[in-house]
C-alpha cells in the first residue's frame, strides 16, 4: 500500500490452525513490532517499512506471513477526501518536457492507494511494455520517444488516469522555449443600447452575444452583461478584478456611448444625466489599472465607442503612464477626436469595429497582430472611410494570443474557486414539470442570451382529455423589463432565441437581472376551452426560480433605492398559442447601408477651467 505521512493504517492477517493461536508482527530487521500480538495490526505509518507475521499453535507449529509493504509519500495530501476508503489518489503528475536527441528522459507520477496502485504509462494511446512503475525513464531519447504520455493507475477499488504531458524533441543548437499559456482566461463584455438621455443604440445587442460565444470558444469564462448603470457597472468591474491573478489573461470589452477628456476615456453608463460629466462615467485607464495590479499575464481592453474630445479648453492629456508591468493592449474602434459607427446591414446592427474584431479574434497569432487585420479591413470598410479607424496600443513583451492553451498546474486552488464565482453567474434554473388540474403537462425551460437577461419557454407536453384551443401566458413577479420589445429589436433577436430542436408555445424576456433583490417567479397560466362546457377556462401555476444567473452577484447593492424603484415600474408579459407559426422575418428596407455613430451628445457645453489634471472625485471613482 501507499499512504502519506502519519497516516493511520490497519495490517490484518487470517489463519486457521488446532486450538488457540499466537500472533507476532515484525519489521524487516527483525524487530518485534511491540504489542502486535493480534491477528490485526494497527500502525501509524510515519516511514516506508516492511511488515510480516508469525502465526503459531500450542503444538509448535508456526508459519509466517507474506511480507506487506507500506510505502508512505511525504508529499502534500491536503486534496485527500476526508473519508478517503484506498482507492487511487494522484498526487504527482508527470510534467511535460523538451528535450534533446540523446539525453536522458524522465517522467514521474505518484498515487496514494490500499492496496498499492498498478502504473501503467502509454505513449500517444498506447501502453508501454514493461513500463509499470511510477517513474519511467528512457536513457538515450530519440525523435521516436516524442509524443502524449500518461499513466494509468490502478487497483482493486478503481482506475485513474494522470494528466497527458508532450514531450517534444529540440534541436542541439535550440534552447527548449516555452509556448506561452495562461493559468486562466476571463472576459467581461458590457454592451449599452437604451440610455436615459442619450440616443439609443442598436448594434451593442449582436456584438456583445456574439463576441461572447467566439471568446467562450477560446476557453473564456465569459460575463456579458446590458444596459448597465453607472453604479452596476462599477460592482460589475469589481466582480471581474476578483476573478483576475497572477497568470489570467483577463478581456474587457465595451460598446455603447463614450468620449474621451484630457487623454482618459470614459464610458457612459446608461444612467448618465445631460451633460455628463467624468463622475457619472467610468473611466477606462482605471479599469486597465486594476488589472494590471493583479499581474495578470494579459490584459486586454477592447472599446467600440466614441473618442470625441469634450472640454476641449483642457489640455488633451495629463495621465500619469502606468507601471512598465508589459503584456497590455488597448484595442480602439477608433482614434482620438474621432466617432465610431455602426450599421444596419440586412437586418442586423452591427458596430463596424466590432463586425472586423469578431472577424478575426478566433485567429492564434499575437493578438496585436489580430487587431492590425482588425483595423485593415475596417480601413477599406467605403462606410467609414476617411470617419473612422482603428487604434492600437500594447505593450507586449511576449507573443500572447487569445488563443494560448490554459495550463493549470500549480494553481487548482485558484482556479476553484474563479470556477464557483464564474458558475455563480451564468447558472441557469433547471427544467419545471408542470402538471394542471386539467390534465395539461407543460414544460418550462431555460435560455441565457446574456448574463442578465434570461429567456423562459413554456411548451405543452400533453394535452388534456377534456381541452382544447390551449393558449399560454408566462409573466413574472417582480415584472421585468424586456429591452427586446421594441420595434425591430424584437426581429433581430429572433434566429437567438428559436434556434432549438423544439418550437415553444410561449416565451418571455427578463432582462435587468442584476436589479433584482428578491427571488424571481414565473408564473404560468394555461387557458384552454373545455369540451363538456364549451367554456372557455384559466389555470395558473408558478414557479420560484430564485436568481438566476447574474442576479446572484447582487450588483444592485451600490444602487439597492434606484433597482426597488425600476422593478416597480417594469413590466414584461408574453402570448403564444400551441400551434402557432413562426414569426415573421423583419425586413430591412433596401438601399445602402447607413452608418450610425456611437457618440453621446451633450445638451449644454460645460464650463471648464483649463488644467491637465482630472477632477479630485475623478481619482477615486473606482
Amino acid at each position: 500500500m501507499c499512504v502519506p505521512v502519519n497516516h493511520k493504517v490497519t495490517l490484518s492477517v487470517r489463519a486457521e490452525g488446532t486450538g488457540i493461536l499466537n500472533y507476532q508482527w515484525f519489521t524487516y530487521d527483525d524487530k518485534e513490532v511491540l504489542g502486535g500480538t493480534e491477528a490485526d495490526l494497527t500502525i501509524k505509518a510515519n516511514k516506508t517499512q516492511l511488515y510480516v507475521c508469525r502465526v503459531n499453535d500450542h503444538f509448535c507449529n508456526w508459519a509466517f506471513s507474506e511480507w506487506v509493504k507500506v510505502k508512505v509519500l511525504d508529499i502534500d495530501k491536503s486534496g485527500l477526501p476526508e473519508n478517503w476508503l484506498g482507492e487511487p489518489h494522484i498526487v504527482d503528475n508527470p510534467k511535460p518536457q523538451s528535450i534533446r536527441q540523446g539525453s536522458k528522459l524522465t517522467l514521474r507520477c505518484a498515487a496514494f492507494g490500499i492496496p498499492s496502485p498498478h502504473y501503467q504509462w502509454y505513449r500517444n494511446g498506447q501502453p508501454l511494455p514493461n513500463k509499470t512503475g511510477g517513474t519511467l525513464q528512457i536513457d538515450r531519447a530519440t525523435a521516436e520517444h516524442c509524443g502524449s504520455y500518461l499513466c494509468s493507475i490502478s487497483n482493486v477499488l478503481q482506475e485513474t488516469w494522470t494528466e497527458a504531458v508532450d514531450v517534444n524533441m529540440v534541436k542541439t543548437d535550440q534552447t527548449p522555449k516555452t509556448a506561452p499559456s495562461a493559468t486562466d482566461k476571463v472576459a467581461l463584455l458590457i454592451g449599452n443600447l437604451n440610455y436615459s438621455n442619450h440616443p439609443p443604440l442598436m448594434a451593442p445587442i449582436m456584438d456583445v452575444h456574439e463576441l461572447a460565444n467566439l471568446l467562450q470558444q477560446l476557453g473564456f469564462r465569459v460575463v456579458s452583461l446590458l444596459d448597465l448603470t453607472r453604479e452596476e457597472m462599477l460592482t460589475a468591474i469589481d466582480k471581474f478584478i476578483q476573478l483576475l491573478d497572477r497568470g489570467v489573461y483577463g478581456l474587457f470589452y465595451y460598446a455603447g456611448h463614450g468620449y474621451e477628456r484630457v487623454g482618459r476615456n470614459y464610458l457612459v453608463a446608461v444612467d448618465a444625466p445631460q451633460p455628463y460629466r467624468p463622475e457619472n462615467c467610468v473611466c477606462v485607464q482605471r479599469v486597465m489599472l486594476r488589472m494590471q495590479e493583479k499581474q495578470t499575464a494579459l490584459s486586454v481592453i477592447l472599446l467600440d465607442t466614441c473618442r470625441k474630445w469634450y472640454n476641449q479648453d483642457c489640455i488633451a492629456s495629463g495621465i500619469m503612464p502606468l507601471g512598465p508591468s508589459g503584456n497590455t493592449v488597448y484595442g480602439y474602434a477608433t482614434c482620438e477626436d474621432a466617432e465610431a459607427y455602426e450599421v444596419q446591414d440586412g437586418g442586423k446592427s452591427t458596430g463596424i469595429f466590432t463586425k472586423y474584431l469578431n472577424k478575426h479574434i478566433l485567429e492564434t497569432e499575437k493578438v496585436s497582430h489580430v487587431l492590425e487585420k482588425v483595423s485593415e479591413d475596417l480601413g477599406k470598410d467605403p462606410l467609414v472611410k476617411g470617419k473612422q479607424q482603428v487604434e492600437i496600443k500594447h505593450t507586449l513583451k511576449e507573443p500572447r494570443s487569445l488563443a494560448d492553451p490554459v495550463r493549470t498546474t500549480g494553481h487548482t486552488r485558484e482556479l476553484q474557486k474563479r470556477e464557483a464565482c464564474w458558475r455563480r453567474a451564468n447558472e441557469l434554473p433547471p427544467k419545471k414539470q408542470l402538471m394542471f388540474v386539467c390534465g395539461v403537462e407543460v414544460e418550462v425551460s431555460f435560455s441565457a442570451l446574456f448574463s442578465n437577461v434570461l429567456v423562459a419557454f413554456a411548451t405543452v407536453k400533453t394535452k388534456g382529455p377534456r381541452t382544447e384551443d390551449l393558449t399560454l401566458t408566462l409573466s413574472s413577479i417582480p415584472p421585468m423589463e424586456d429591452i427586446f420589445s421594441s420595434t425591430g429589436r424584437s426581429e433581430e433577436m429572433e434566429s437567438l432565441l428559436f434556434n432549438r430542436s423544439e418550437n415553444p408555445d410561449c416565451t418571455i424576456h427578463l432582462c435587468a437581472l442584476q436589479k433584482l433583490t428578491k427571488t424571481l417567479v414565473i408564473k404560468v397560466e394555461l387557458h384552454y376551452t373545455n369540451l363538456e362546457s364549451k367554456q372557455r377556462q384559466t389555470e395558473s401555476q408558478k414557479v420560484d426560480i430564485g436568481r438566476p444567473l447574474v442576479a446572484s452577484c447582487k450588483l444592485y447593492t451600490r444602487n439597492h433605492a434606484t433597482t426597488a424603484k425600476n422593478q416597480d415600474v417594469a413590466s414584461a408579459q408574453s402570448t403564444g398559442a400551441v400551434a402557432r407559426s413562426k414569426p415573421k422575418t423583419h425586413q430591412t428596407p433596401t438601399g445602402p447601408r447607413l452608418p450610425f455613430t456611437r457618440k453621446a451628445e451633450c445638451a449644454a457645453k460645460v464650463a471648464v477651467t483649463r488644467s491637465n489634471e482630472p477632477e479630485e472625485n475623478d481619482e477615486n471613482e473606482l
